[in-house]
């Protein structure tokens, strides 16, 4: 197969880069949620081992994985102008 057959389609393809900025932001929203979240079941983000965890902190982390996993299934997949 010549390169120019392949080279040549690709040349006329839209550059669309996924969206790291985007992500970076939903990611920084993500983590201010879970921060307040935190604080109001009375902790602070970061310094609960999982094992002692209360069901309100389980919680939180739960929301945290869901928004983080919906940040990197939309905002990578967004065209970065």
């Amino acid at each position: 197969m010549r390169l120019s057959a392949i080279v040549a389609p690709l040349a006329f393809a839209p550059l669309v880069l996924g969206g790291p900025i985007a992500y970076g932001i939903c990611q920084t929203g993500c983590n201010t949620v879970a921060v307040a979240c935190y604080a109001a079941a009375g902790f602070t983000f970061g310094t609960i081992a999982a094992p002692a965890a209360p069901a309100a902190i389980v919680g939180c982390n739960t929301a945290l994985g869901s928004c983080s996993a919906m940040c990197a299934g939309i905002a990578l997949l967004a065209p970065t102008p």
